[in-house]
């Protein structure tokens, strides 16, 4: 039997705990599927406040799309600080999955292209499912694509202005870095002023994409999450749970 979980960071700063150390269950119709719900918003507060609730199914399933990995709770986290920026904005999210970056730049405003592999249809079907457990039409409300990396179809180029490149976690492999930038690399050609943010988890201190960087004319700073949401009075250290999480933004060279 299936479940749903509630994620909502803990207002004590605390280094041990989960951002799963809350949740409430209880069971779904749909077996081998978990549905998880995300909170945005101010923790532990009487006051009224501006909160964003995102459900997510999770199906038990071979393959990297069908999880939320904790690298997306954490740009989601800085998409929502940034609520306000995101209205009106054109945005792409790559690798997509779960698409929780995505679906909560769409629910602040958001003009929204989810994509994820071309070859991969049942995460296609699944990332459309996502959008419409949160109230937003794929073709109407957001869309949803095909875009493989590293290959230039019909898909990149029916493609409009871009702002804003979302990634979460897509730089799991070495095998598919230089096929991500390649990627990110037209597509900042074609929209200069676009920028690339990705959360980035950290798997061997041997991976670097300095060199790919040089190679396809990017740029690539580091953003500090020190300070993440600590307004909203959460702790980014209780979001990464045991991992190691960057926050990089990518630019074309000037």
């Amino acid at each position: 039997s299936s479940s749903i979980i509630t994620f909502f960071p803990s207002a004590q700063p605390s280094r041990t705990s989960r951002v799963a150390s809350k949740m409430t269950r209880f069971q779904m119709e749909n077996n081998g599927e978990q549905i998880k719900k995300f909170v945005f918003g101010k923790q532990n507060t009487t006051e009224p406040a501006e909160k964003l609730e995102i459900v997510i199914p999770e199906l038990l399933l071979p393959g990297y799309s069908f999880y939320t990995w904790p690298s997306a709770p954490i740009l989601a986290w800085f998409l929502w600080e940034r609520r306000l920026s995101l209205i009106n904005k054109r945005v792409l999210e790559l690798g997509a999955g779960t698409a929780l970056p995505g679906i909560l730049a769409a629910k602040c405003g958001a003009h929204v292209t989810l994509s994820d592999c071309t070859t991969l249809p049942k995460t296609l079907q699944h990332i459309q499912r996502c959008c419409r457990l949160n109230g937003l039409a794929p073709g109407k409300d957001i869309e949803v694509i095909g875009l493989t990396w590293g290959l230039f179809l019909d898909q990149i180029f029916q493609l409009g202005p871009v702002d804003l490149i979302l990634g979460s976690d897509i730089f799991y492999d070495p095998s598919v870095f230089e096929e991500i930038l390649v990627t990110v690399s037209f597509l900042l050609e074609a929209n200069p002023q676009a920028k690339f943010l990705f959360a980035y988890q950290e798997r061997s201190a041997d991976w670097c994409i300095e060199t790919l960087l040089k190679k396809w004319n990017l740029s690539c700073n580091v953003i500090s999450l020190d300070n993440l949401s600590a307004e909203l009075g959460v702790d980014p250290q209780e979001l990464m749970g045991n991992h190691t999480i960057h926050l990089l933004e990518v630019t074309r060279r000037s």
